[in-house]
């Protein structure tokens, strides 16, 4: 599939999803992973991103909760990088999220803006009328680009300029923090305990997947509250709807990629409610980096250290999920200073930076 303004020797091929990553029709799969991990390390620097083809593999399985479309960038015969486009599903949904992925190699050869005209045709078709992206912006020096938030700045590198061009707005920085793990259980164990006193009234629950029936409920409709609840600036998201059938779907992602996810929650102990909850996550292989994923304190529970509270107990329990796991890497909204407040507490440092990015299409 082309645009009209296609580079000579590119093509933007629909990516074939297959049922395994042995199918027979693979390829373009396996391809695709191996450019999304080097593309990745290009920019950061370290492999931390990394994600082998049959863990990334379930993500792309049908949903109907959310469309997808992706392509694969090929240029004279070779794969060059990848795009993306997410549409959420939910009744009245105006909103996609979209990446556009390269080989350095390849940049500024005009097919960065190929692909995101092919995007947003797309997203056009689709009835879509404001987008999102994330891209990494290593430190760099000279000029910087600030925030609207007034939190955070990122440099106008290569990619804030195709950003530019192209009619997006920066719109957030995202801070992106490790936490070594080793060594860190003393600490962990002195914050947990004032965690504890403040949140007397609350108890921390605890599962692997799947979520036990009794916290399906409670957990779905916490995972809700993510896109309403988390600092979004002025970015634009559609509501989600979360029910006990699309929370079984999350977590087959996980299950059917063998890569081992934490829930740690604290329970209401009067009302039973599930008041908040964070998510570790590490992949098969056991002895790679640690992601913490989802964080949520509901927002009428606020005020008992339950941030604090479900952060160092699942911290202390993931020595006996994953004991040889590095470090933890987190990423945060620069202006949520209470959840960065806690990361800073327990330990997490700085280490890169990514821009949040929104384009109303006209």
């Amino acid at each position: 599939m082309s645009t009209d303004h296609t580079p000579p020797g590119l093509e933007l091929r629909p990516l074939r999803i297959p049922a395994s990553i042995d199918d027979p029709d693979a390829a373009d799969f396996l391809e695709m992973t191996r450019i999304r991990n080097l593309v990745y390390a290009e920019v950061s620097g370290h492999d931390d991103h990394r994600m082998p083809a049959d863990e990334l593999l379930p993500a792309y399985q049908p949903d109907p909760s959310a469309r997808r479309f992706s392509w694969i960038v090929v240029l004279d015969g070779e794969v060059v990088g990848r795009a993306g486009l997410d549409l959420p599903l939910e009744e009245g949904a105006r909103s996609g999220h979209w990446l556009v992925e390269l080989r350095r190699s390849v940049w500024g050869r005009g097919i960065g803006r190929a692909a995101l005209a092919l995007i947003e045709r797309t997203a056009r078709d689709q009835g879509r009328t404001v987008l999102s992206s994330w891209a990494e912006h290593p430190a760099a020096d000279g000029p910087q680009l600030t925030a609207p938030t007034g939190f955070g700045a990122v440099p106008r590198d290569h990619a804030a300029r195709f950003f530019e061009a192209s009619g997006n707005t920066l719109e957030q920085i995202v801070r992106v923090s490790v936490l070594d793990l080793g060594g860190s259980e003393p600490h962990l164990r002195r914050l947990l305990a004032a965690a504890e006193e403040a949140a007397a009234g609350y108890r921390v629950v605890q599962w692997t997947l799947p979520t036990p029936d009794e916290f399906v409920d409670g957990y779905a409709a916490m995972k809700a509250r993510m896109v309403t609840d988390a600092p979004s600036a002025d970015l634009e998201y559609d509501e989600e709807v979360w029910d006990a059938a699309r929370l079984r779907r999350f977590e087959r992602t996980y299950l059917d990629a063998g890569r081992h996810l934490l829930v740690t929650a604290a329970q209401h102990v009067d009302s039973g409610e599930l008041a908040a909850f964070n998510e570790l996550v590490v992949g098969k292989d056991r002895t790679g980096i640690t992601h913490q994923e989802d964080t949520l304190v509901v927002a009428a529970h606020r005020g008992h250290r339950l941030g604090m509270l479900v952060k160092c107990a699942g911290l202390l329990a993931w020595r006996d999920v994953a004991p040889d796991s590095p470090r933890v890497m987190t990423y945060n909204a620069e202006e949520n200073r209470p959840m960065l407040s806690i990361n800073e507490e327990i330990g997490f440092r700085p280490v890169s930076y990514e821009g949040a990015w929104k384009k109303v299409l006209i």
